[in-house]
């Protein structure tokens, strides 16, 4: 078999595993909530639930479109899955599978890729579900020690700082896109009265299509 033919079983193979596995998480999610219902015969109004998936949706229904679709490149097939399953996307598995591809050197979209990123990221969930279950035991008595700054720091800019120092990783490699895509959200936050979510929208896709025209022109390096 030649790199294709694996790479289209590997994506058929990761359908039919990652679909359903998703799907049940997101069906087993509701289990407690109708546990409760049913023990306390407490089932809310329907105009009350849809109140409140209108608004959530209102607030996050656009990272419905965004999120797998701008983390897909890092990601993979397999890893959109683990990640979504697992959760800590932007902060832990795009991190990861973002510097194990930058280490090996692979090519999104390749098999190689998919088999880093799954294994990057598969790295991280089990990390990180030992890093969670160490910080419920003593992360609170840890931070009572600390000083002021290093606690703000640490609740407040960590995720930003993961988040800048992916976008350095990539703007290393691409700097004419990473000026778009640092220029578009600072221009619509400061110029527009956007919601945070369009802001995010028209930045992913706006570099995407920005990042697509200097592919075409050979002048994405």
């Amino acid at each position: 078999m030649n790199e294709k033919d694996i790479l289209k079983q590997w994506k058929r193979d990761s359908i039919i595993i990652g679909t359903p596995t998703n799907i049940l998480a997101a069906l087993t999610a509701f289990i407690p909530v109708i546990w409760l219902c049913t023990t306390y015969d407490c089932w809310p109004p329907l105009g009350t639930v849809l109140t409140a998936w209108g608004m959530v949706a209102a607030s996050f229904g656009a990272f419905y479109f965004v999120e797998p679709i701008s983390y897909y490149a890092a990601l993979g097939l397999s890893g959109t899955y683990l990640s979504f399953l697992s959760g800590n996307i932007g902060n832990m598995r795009v991190p990861c599978a973002a510097l194990a591809l930058d280490v090996t050197d692979s090519t999104p979209g390749t098999i190689q890729a998919e088999v880093v990123s799954t294994m990057a990221i598969c790295g991280s969930i089990i990390t990180n579900l030992i890093g969670t279950t160490s910080a419920v035991i003593v992360g609170s008595a840890v931070l009572s020690v600390l000083p002021d700054f290093i606690v703000t720091g640490l609740t407040q800019y960590a995720s930003s700082a993961i988040f800048g120092a992916t976008f350095g990783n990539f703007a290393i490699k691409y700097p004419k896109v990473a000026v778009f895509a640092l220029a578009i959200p600072v221009a619509l936050k400061l110029f527009t009265p956007l919601a945070a979510a369009w802001v995010i929208v028209i930045t992913v896709f706006g570099t995407l299509f920005i990042a697509r025209i200097f592919y075409k022109k050979g002048m994405l390096a």
